[in-house]
């Protein structure tokens, strides 16, 4: 069975017991697309060796074929079928896996993923999500998953189910229901070849990586190089136009807070940045069910988990094509 391409699929809640995990592992086992929690954000699963799956994900998120996905696995032994692991990569999977950390590695030659996964890149992004349903998931389905975020192609990544049925429902087989996302925001990318360098800031600050390798991390500043997920210049878009670092509201525009600076909605009126991580993405659903046609966003601090809220930010605010 696979869902690639239908518009017309009649999306199932599952629950996230072990009947609802069995079911979900059942239909990505037959080709079909599951979406699941993961400490993150929700993510739109396919067998990632079945290229027709694979291919089901680009078309329900209508997403560019040359934006690489990333391959969810229970562990650095998984990982290893994989990807070659450097001394290096198989550190940090030690101190930060399982959690919001996807390495981009070498492919291994022979290895049972799709070149769709790949986008055409001889590397690919892979991370063990932290998430108990995912997790489960995993050992229950015995393959690796790629899963980009369960949102159409560039438009507000989800941290709920109901955020994953509003966005693809109709389009993929079923949603496994875990509740709220704890983090929020995306991992974070780091590729390991010929140094270091950051991707995309995530869900793990840098510098605890940084910390860990003991030097600095680069950041990959090339708009024409998409070498990850998440790395196209507008990406995570609600339906208004944004603008950033503003201390109130012009006419016209509904006001999203943050710290001091207040709003109709906020990210965190005491100033947390974890809290403003995970409230991100909702924020952002709930002003586009506002109506929201223009949006005002207070200035978040560019440290911390603030570097991927205003990294989500910016994009969010970027020209659309």
């Amino acid at each position: 069975m696979s869902d690639t391409g239908r518009t017309d699929l009649a999306t199932r809640r599952l629950r996230p017991d072990a009947e609802g995990v069995a079911s979900a592992a059942a239909l990505l086992r037959e080709g079909g697309l599951v979406a699941f929690p993961t400490e993150t954000v929700y993510g739109l699963g396919a067998d990632a060796g079945d290229g027709r799956a694979v291919a089901g994900i680009y078309a329900a998120k209508g997403r560019p074929s040359f934006n690489p996905l990333i391959v969810h696995v229970a562990d650095a032994e998984a990982a290893g079928r994989i990807v070659e692991v450097t001394p290096l990569a198989r550190e940090l999977m030690a101190a930060f896996w399982p959690g919001p950390l996807t390495l981009v590695l070498r492919s291994r030659e022979g290895a049972a993923v799709s070149p769709l996964v790949m986008a055409g890149l001889p590397t690919v992004a892979l991370r063990a999500p932290a998430h108990p349903v995912a997790r489960a998931l995993l050992e229950a389905v015995g393959r690796p998953l790629a899963a980009p975020s369960a949102n159409p192609s560039g438009r507000v990544s989800p941290t709920t189910a109901d955020h994953v049925l509003a966005g693809l429902g109709g389009r993929i087989a079923a949603v496994l229901d875990g509740g709220a996302c704890a983090v929020g925001v995306e991992s974070t990318i780091l590729a390991l070849e010929p140094e270091p360098r950051l991707l995309r800031a995530g869900g793990l600050p840098v510098e605890a990586l940084e910390q860990a390798l003991g030097q600095r991390i680069a950041v990959d500043t090339d708009p024409a190089r998409v070498a990850a997920p998440g790395q196209m210049a507008s990406h995570y878009a609600p339906k208004g136009s944004v603008r950033l670092n503003a201390v109130a509201a012009e006419p016209g525009e509904v006001m999203l807070g943050f710290g001091p600076v207040g709003g109709e909605l906020t990210l965190s009126a005491s100033g947390d940045l974890r809290e403003a991580a995970a409230s991100l993405f909702g924020c952002l659903h709930r002003l586009d069910a506002m109506g929201a046609g223009r949006i005002a966003v207070a200035p978040v601090p560019e440290t911390g988990l603030g570097r991927a809220i205003n990294d989500r930010l910016r994009r969010a605010a970027a020209p659309r094509s």
